[in-house]
C-alpha cells in the first residue's frame, strides 16, 4: 500500500514493497495494518534527529518492532509568485525524498530493518497527529530534543503541551547529545 501526501491510498495487487525510491507521484511506501509494535520517528536532516532515529531502529529490532520514519515538508508561502513556489516545493520534496531514503538505507545497514516512509507536506506538529491518527499500528512516537544551548523549534514543547491528553500513545523524546555507545546501551 502506498499513502500519497494528500493520505490517499493506493495498492498495485495488494503488495507492500520493500524500502524503493519514492516515485515522483508522490506516493511512499507504508505497510499493511498488522498487530506488531510500530515506532513512529519523525526525522530531519538535525544530530537530534538522528539519535532519535538510532534509539527507535535498535528498539524496533530488539523487540521485533517496525519502525516508520516521518519527514514532514513545511508549506511554502509564496502567493505573489506560485511558479516560483511550485519549483521551491518540488525541490523540498526532492530532497526529503533523498533524505528519507537515505536514513532508510541507515536503518537497514544498522538493523536490517526496512522501515516505512512517510512524507507529509503541512505544519509539522499537525502532521505528526495527523499520521498517528491515520495509522492504527503506530504504537510509539519518537523524536529527537536538541541540546538546550542548540534549542531551535519548539515541536516537543508543542507536542508535551498540546497533545498531553490528545495523543493515545507515548512520546519517547530522545536527546539529542546522546552518543551512539549510549544509544546503542540505552535501546
Amino acid at each position: 500500500m502506498f499513502t500519497s501526501i494528500s493520505g490517499t491510498s493506493w495498492s498495485p495487487r495488494g503488495e507492500v514493497p520493500a524500502v524503493m525510491p519514492l516515485s515522483a507521484a508522490g506516493l511512499v511506501p507504508v505497510a499493511e495494518p498488522c498487530e506488531r509494535f510500530k515506532f513512529l520517528v519523525c526525522v530531519d536532516d538535525s544530530p537530534q534527529s538522528r539519535a532519535a532515529l538510532r534509539f527507535a531502529a535498535l528498539r524496533a529490532r530488539n523487540t521485533d518492532s517496525l519502525l516508520a520514519l516521518l519527514h514532514v515538508c513545511e508549506p511554502i508561502d509564496c502567493h505573489e509568485w506560485m511558479s516560483i513556489a511550485a519549483a521551491a516545493e518540488a525541490e523540498q520534496r526532492e530532497e526529503a525524498e533523498i533524505l528519507l531514503n537515505g536514513l532508510a538505507g541507515e536503518v537497514q545497514m544498522l538493523t536490517g530493518i526496512r522501515p516505512e516512509l512517510l512524507l507529509r507536506t503541512g505544519s509539522i506538529g499537525a502532521e505528526i497527529l495527523a499520521a498517528v491518527q491515520e495509522d492504527g499500528d503506530i504504537h510509539a512516537l519518537v523524536v529527537g530534543a536538541a541540546p538546550p544551548t542548540q534549542r531551535k523549534g519548539q515541536l516537543i514543547s508543542w507536542l508535551a503541551g498540546e497533545l498531553a491528553g490528545a495523543l493515545e500513545i507515548p512520546l519517547l523524546i530522545v536527546p539529542g547529545n546522546l552518543s551512539p555507545e549510549r544509544i546503542d546501551r540505552l535501546a
